[in-house]
């Protein structure tokens, strides 16, 4: 992809997210803002339990930190250890980092990246009410994370990488900054069948976790040839409802689906 269309695409999504942030139209969902980002709550607790959050996940952090934007909870298939240093690829206002600070506890350390200030400022109003000191948020692309190499043991990740139009560059740089032996614990969209033409093409898709959906099979192989080991990619049986609720009518769910998406770096 050419680098000026790989820069409109991060910017169509950029001011989409700031919107989120802003309580507007957001993530996953094309819909108005009053189908998500918490301003209808029953329905936004509703699809939080799809994605596989508990009730005490959603009631353990503050209002407004969850935004409705994942299609996943990675931090339950992260195997989180007290101690650890987790990474949060496309934190948003916070939620998952939450969740993640107390698994690791104090001794461990939660990192959010974001590239839309607006997401980030509204994080980190969230950590300050919280009062979470074992988390912290810094601007930056996925694609080209502030992070030291060989320093984090998770990256956490919840239907964000399939919005980047280099999803290599962003498993490079997840391959650069963790430790040996450290793992990938993400929740995604994968595309399950090829997509027609005028169902990508749509703005909406592409900034709702549809049109950039990679199919599995793509995936395994970007993740092998970069070194990834104990790859697993698990389509979860949700899947239909989930994305369907997201655009009605558009028979997205034909051609992509949410997944668990894990891999080790090796010793």
């Amino acid at each position: 992809m050419k680098e000026k269309d790989s820069e409109k695409i991060r910017q169509m999504v950029r001011d989409r997210y700031a919107q989120a942030a802003a309580g507007g139209p957001c993530g996953c969902q094309a819909g108005p803002a009053d189908s998500c980002c918490g301003s209808l709550t029953n329905i936004a607790d509703s699809m939080s339990h799809v994605m596989g959050y508990s009730k005490e996940d959603l009631s353990g952090v503050v209002e407004g930190a969850n935004l409705e934007l994942g299609c996943g909870n990675p931090t339950a298939i992260g195997n989180l250890k007290q101690g650890e240093i987790v990474l949060d690829l496309g934190s948003g206002g916070g939620f998952d980092c939450f969740l993640a600070a107390k698994k690791v506890g104090d001794k461990g350390r939660v990192i959010g990246v974001d590239m839309t200030p607006e997401m980030l400022a509204k994080a980190r109003q969230n950590a300050e009410k919280m009062g979470a000191r074992n988390v912290e948020f810094r601007l930056g692309e996925i694609e080209h994370l502030p992070v030291a190499d060989s320093s984090v043991n998770v990256i956490l990740s919840n239907c964000v990488i399939n919005l980047s139009p280099e999803k290599q560059k962003v498993f490079r740089e997840a391959y650069r900054i963790l430790q040996p032996g450290g793992r990938l614990a993400i929740s995604d969209v994968v595309a399950t069948a090829d997509m027609p033409d005028q169902l990508r093409e749509q703005a909406a898709m592409i900034t709702g976790c549809i049109a950039g959906a990679e199919r599995i099979d793509r995936l395994e192989k970007i993740l092998a040839e970069i070194g990834f080991k104990d790859i697993r990619i698990r389509v979860k049986s949700h899947s239909r409802s989930l994305v369907s609720s997201w655009f009605p009518g558009s028979g997205a769910e034909n051609y992509v689906a949410s997944a668990d998406i894990e891999a080790t770096k090796p010793l």
